[in-house]
């Protein structure tokens, strides 16, 4: 069955390795017949969130017009959605964080959002896999909270220069996430 998947990036670098994955992730699945959105955080105009709790009052998202009032419609929308970043600071991107964070209007307003696959992509410079934690815990917690079925991730360490993910299984792992959605 064909499935609308949002995948949410989170890395400012155009060649970086998270998009390197990303790009492997959405070539194999629309090759499987599904759509895919792609939201580049980096390139949007994102801002925290304001916690006035007015979400979806306004007939958007957030009574603050910024570019989550696009991304949220996709969400709900959504038979899956992906996330996928770079680690910075042994945590989510703040380019990515804003998006995150702004899913709290799901839970002001009511929003049944249970039942979406949900799934991680995500790279670190350091080799140590306990690093990535900082970037999987959120998003399992957050699948969680929302009712999401975590179904995948995948977690490269290592990497850090520019291609650096083609020296990994990196990108065909990401290509074989689209069996799990």
């Amino acid at each position: 069955m064909n499935k609308n998947i949002v995948v949410i990036t989170g890395s400012p670098r155009k060649n970086g390795n998270s998009i390197a994955m990303t790009e492997a992730f959405i070539q194999a699945a629309e090759a499987k017949g599904h759509t895919v959105i792609r939201f580049d955080a980096a390139d949007k105009k994102l801002t925290g969130c304001h916690a006035c709790e007015t979400c979806f009052k306004t007939g958007r998202a957030c009574s603050f017009d910024d570019d989550f009032n696009t991304i949220a419609p996709a969400i709900l929308e959504a038979d899956a959605v992906v996330f996928t970043m770079p680690v910075y600071w042994y945590s989510i991107p703040s380019q990515i964080k804003a998006v995150i964070d702004r899913m709290y209007a799901f839970c002001v307003a009511g929003k049944d959002v249970a039942g979406k696959a949900c799934a991680l992509i995500a790279c670190c410079e350091e080799e140590d896999m306990t690093v990535l934690d900082g970037v999987r815990v959120p998003i399992e917690r957050t699948a969680a909270l929302l009712k999401w079925n975590m179904v995948g991730e995948v977690l490269v360490p290592g990497v850090l220069e520019a291609g650096a993910v083609d020296k990994t299984d990196g990108c065909k792992r990401a290509a074989a996430l689209a069996d799990a959605i």
